[in-house]
């Protein structure tokens, strides 16, 4: 395949090397020092577009790559209280989209087992629940991504859940702790609470790795695809 990056920081350093260990062509690679000079035929050369880059610069770049009916797959977060307009302006273009707040198949894992243990835990009003996220100082967005998907994932089991927040502590509040701390690649702990004992769930990245490489994937299953998909679509 060829592949367009767009970012190319750490994350897309990291995409780069997977991508041609799996035998793609990097054709080219946007940021901020190229990207006004980037042209709809530039971009009809691809295959595939992977965006990761800022959450202020997101919005832009995937009504312009959509619009050339390239499938995009995003792994830039904090700019889902805009993706009705987005999902909108896909579908009117005919356009391809893949879209995930995590690409790691262990995320995803771990969002499968939190939905199972909110929904158990659902009866047992006794423990309260939190969540914490720790993530590289570099980090634009808090919290992140995978934690507001995490927090939803809650809410809509545990009844006694209506919201979460990154300040606010109540009982109906979901509180989520979230740090900002060296290079962390990412950590979500969820914890159940009660004067009994506790009950923790964790991920913890190791590198980037595990979110290249499901970018990479993700960006092999659009191939000649329209529509929008997630991970729930690949694994």
């Amino acid at each position: 395949m060829n592949i367009i990056l767009s970012g190319y920081g750490k994350m897309g350093k990291e995409i780069e090397t997977i991508a041609i260990k799996r035998n793609h062509n990097i054709i080219l690679k946007i940021n901020k020092s190229n990207c006004d000079s980037v042209s709809d035929e530039d971009l009809k050369k691809a295959d595939a577009i992977i965006e990761f880059s800022t959450p202020h610069t997101v919005i832009d770049n995937l009504k312009k790559y959509l619009n050339t009916q390239d499938p995009v797959v995003v792994g830039t977060t904090g700019w889902y209280t805009n993706f009705e307009e987005i999902k909108e302006f896909c579908l009117k273009k005919n356009g391809a989209l893949f879209h995930a707040t995590n690409f790691s198949v262990g995320v995803n894992l771990f969002f499968k087992v939190n939905t199972y243990l909110a929904d158990i835990m659902n009866k047992y009003e006794n423990y309260d629940v939190s969540l914490e996220e720790i993530h590289h100082i570099h980090k634009l967005d808090k919290p992140s991504g995978t934690a507001i998907t995490l927090a939803e994932q809650i809410i809509k089991k545990l009844d006694r859940k209506k919201s979460w927040s990154i300040n606010e502590k109540n009982i109906e509040t979901l509180f989520i702790n979230d740090i900002r701390d060296g290079e962390v690649p990412g950590t979500h702990i969820i914890k159940y609470h009660s004067e009994i004992d506790d009950i923790e769930i964790m991920h913890k990245a190791h590198n980037r790795k595990g979110f290249a490489v499901g970018a990479i994937i993700a960006a092999e299953f659009m191939l000649n695809k329209k529509g929008i998909y997630t991970m729930n679509d690949l694994i």
